[in-house]
């Protein structure tokens, strides 16, 4: 190295080994100042002038373990001159990597954990994750950065894992059987939380029927409100696997169907006319997409009409539909358009009588 070549030409130093590692660890210990003064007056600065926080963070946190690990290279370097005879020798290496990654395991975690406190908080505001779930998912990427880093540890002291790896297999067998349906809903949850299949907040229809507002995605279940105001909580294994109807997305808009029967003989372009300035006159229905009305069917005692608007909450379904249907019951009445009730005409023959008289002649 150029360093150890520099070092050679003093004779001084060639004679004194403790001065040569010496005289190393100086050099690495006034570039490692030299390092932390540019990430702090320079780097730094240049990066509060940008909009984004990441890069600010990331200084941050990764600033003491840069300068450490460039002082840490200058004790490994020192080891290295000359070979020493005590056993301090292989220990030093090892205790010097062990150190420096310890202070990037702190602060990888403490970067990891910012990143996912930024992106999650985001999300658990928005309702795409419980509190509960966040928490999970935040504690699980820690104890996976903790595990890598164990793992790494070893293999800088040399200690085999392969028997590690062997009593985690079984272990995780045992685990895996013991908690099969607990796995499977947090499995569930995840899924649904990557799916972005629904959020807190969000109107949605089972395939057992039950309809109502998502309350809280949590790590075993999913709870909904139902508008009785009562509580169901689905696992969220069997949500995952079932069939879900979002009524909230991808837009918080809901069409409401309103049937109406007129009856027969009545003015078809008038009875639309009147069903759209009923949609019209409901503040709650919205302008875009535009009401519509529809001719359904020909029925046995009326002529089947469907009013098609759109609502600005799924919440509002059935109040509108109330709404609209007395409006119209109102605005028919006005305009002297007839609504039946059902009706059939029923026809008698006699046929007993004329039987009898031709059996009597």
């Amino acid at each position: 190295m150029q360093l150890s070549a520099f070092i050679n030409e003093w004779a001084i130093l060639q004679e004194n080994i403790l001065l040569q590692r010496l005289v190393i660890i100086t050099i690495y210990a006034l570039l490692a100042k030299a390092v932390d003064l540019f990430l702090d007056r320079v780097l730094s600065k240049t990066a509060l002038k940008t909009k984004i926080r990441f890069d600010d963070k990331l200084i941050k946190y990764l600033h003491a373990p840069i300068c450490w690990t460039v002082f840490g290279f200058g004790v490994l370097h020192a080891l290295s001159v000359s070979p020493l005879s005590d056993p301090w020798q292989a220990i030093l290496p090892q205790v010097t990597k062990s150190v420096l990654l310890i202070l990037w395991l702190v602060a990888l975690i403490r970067t990891f954990n910012w990143m996912v406190e930024e992106y999650m908080a985001g999300a658990h505001e928005k309702g795409k994750i419980g509190k509960d779930l966040f928490m999970l998912l935040k504690n699980l990427l820690r104890v996976v950065v903790i595990i890598a880093g164990l793992l790494w540890l070893l293999s800088i002291w040399r200690i085999s894992l392969t028997p590690l790896f062997a009593s985690a297999g079984i272990a995780g067998i045992a685990v895996a059987l013991a908690a099969k349906d607990t796995l499977a809903n947090f499995f569930g949850g995840i899924s649904i939380f990557m799916d972005n299949t629904y959020k807190v907040g969000e109107y949605i229809i089972l395939d057992t029927g039950e309809r109502g507002e998502v309350v809280e995605i949590g790590i075993r279940s999913t709870r909904i409100k139902t508008r009785d105001d009562v509580i169901v909580t689905i696992p969220n294994s069997i949500i995952a696997n079932s069939k879900i109807i979002n009524e909230s997305a991808p837009i918080p808009r809901f069409r409401i169907r309103v049937p109406v029967g007129v009856a027969y003989g009545s003015d078809l372009a008038k009875v639309e006319e009147v069903l759209l300035a009923v949609a019209d006159a409901n503040s709650n229905i919205e302008k875009f997409p535009e009401p519509r009305v529809r001719l359904r069917a020909f029925a046995d005692s009326s002529l089947n009409f469907e009013l098609l608007c759109w609502v600005k909450d799924p919440r509002e379904k059935g109040l509108q539909v109330h709404h609209l249907l007395k409006a119209a019951y109102k605005a028919f009445e006005e305009q002297s358009i007839t609504i039946p009730f059902p009706q059939r005409d029923i026809h008698v023959i006699n046929s007993s009588a004329d039987s009898f008289q031709e059996t009597s002649e």
